[in-house]
């Protein structure tokens, strides 16, 4: 993180926000907002999470880095 008011302060926050909007809300023809809600939770918890690769994780999946994080944590 840079220091208050750099550009690099919600890089990451912005980058997931621009691919949501692209890849999701873009394509999506919600006819409610409970639906556009029910979308947005289930590309977050059923997509990105699990299995998206991430550049700041090394392209690995959330998952992945979580898995090999806990494999290095208990052999340490």
């Amino acid at each position: 993180m840079g220091s208050t008011g750099e550009c690099f302060d919600n890089a990451m926050a912005e980058s997931f926000f621009a691919s949501l909007e692209t890849e999701l809300i873009d394509r999506d023809s919600s006819r409610t907002r409970a639906d556009a809600r029910l979308a947005v939770f289930d590309r977050i918890e059923a997509f990105c999470d699990p299995d998206r690769r991430h550049s700041a994780l090394g392209y690995l999946s959330p998952a992945e880095f979580e898995r090999r994080h806990r494999s290095e944590t208990k052999a340490a």
